[in-house]
């Protein structure tokens, strides 16, 4: 399975985003095609993992798989705690940050190949991120995929009830500076990523810091993945540096 072109390219070679990331804040903001804009928390993404952040993190089952890293204050925060984890972005300037704080991330979209299908613990989808590709469905199944049976899926949802795609861009300066070609995006609110989770089962809901969160279980049917894993060509590997996994483990990458 391969990431839609329109949803990869952009993040990939997205100009605002790699520079606020660069620089540690904003202003960065999502914009629809009709000129609205959604805020983007670069200085809470580049700051250590607060309190909601940890509360999420405590939930956390087996190894764990952060889609849409950023940053990395996740990955780190888990890395330090001596747990298995990678982080996956577009982002040559987060994947390149992660890696700074010391936690491993590979450059690659969640559709793409990737480590240790069907064996992950936990995936995280935190920050928006279940809107990435645009079409929530086809995400979810592409995350059953990657978890293990009954494994845990913990998504951050928006802070109120929305279900909405629309096509959006990243913008700098309050959308008067630099952009980006318009990529496919969604908004979810709890109630709506319920819906579109049939089959999942419901593993907690909860609010923390004035962020909403749901956990979910893989459903009980489910095709999976489990051959081998992709050779390293299939990604931009971006550390080097000795990885301390088990033998098991999905995050080290062979």
């Amino acid at each position: 399975m391969s990431a839609p072109p329109a949803t990869a390219l952009p993040w990939a070679t997205a100009g605002p985003y790699d520079a606020a990331l660069r620089a540690g804040h904003g202003p960065l903001f999502l914009r629809r095609a009709d000129g609205w804009l959604l805020p983007l928390e670069v200085e809470r993404w580049c700051a250590r993992a607060d309190a909601a952040d940890r509360n999420v993190l405590n939930r956390c089952e087996g190894t764990v798989l952060d889609v849409g890293c950023g940053p990395g204050r996740l990955v780190a925060e888990l890395a330090a705690r001596g747990r298995a984890v990678l982080g996956i972005d577009l982002s040559a300037a987060a994947v390149d940050h992660t890696v700074r704080l010391g936690g491993q991330a590979l450059r690659r979209s969640v559709f793409a190949p990737l480590p240790g299908e069907g064996r992950w613990g936990t995936v995280l989808l935190m920050d928006g991120n279940i809107g990435i590709g645009g079409e929530p469905q086809a995400l979810l199944d592409r995350v059953a995929g990657l978890l293990r049976p009954g494994g845990l899926l913990i998504a951050e949802t928006a802070p109120v009830e929305v279900d909405e795609r629309a096509q959006v861009q990243i913008v700098d300066l309050a959308g008067t500076g630099r952009s980006d070609a318009l990529f496919p995006w969604a908004r979810l609110g709890t109630r709506a990523l319920l819906r579109y989770a049939r089959g999942w089962r419901r593993a907690g809901q909860w609010t923390a810091g004035g962020r909403r969160f749901v956990a979910l279980r893989t459903p009980s049917s489910r095709s999976v993945n489990t051959s081998a894993e992709q050779p390293k060509r299939a990604a931009v590997i971006s550390s080097q540096r000795p990885r301390n996994t088990s033998a098991g483990s999905p995050v080290a990458d062979r």
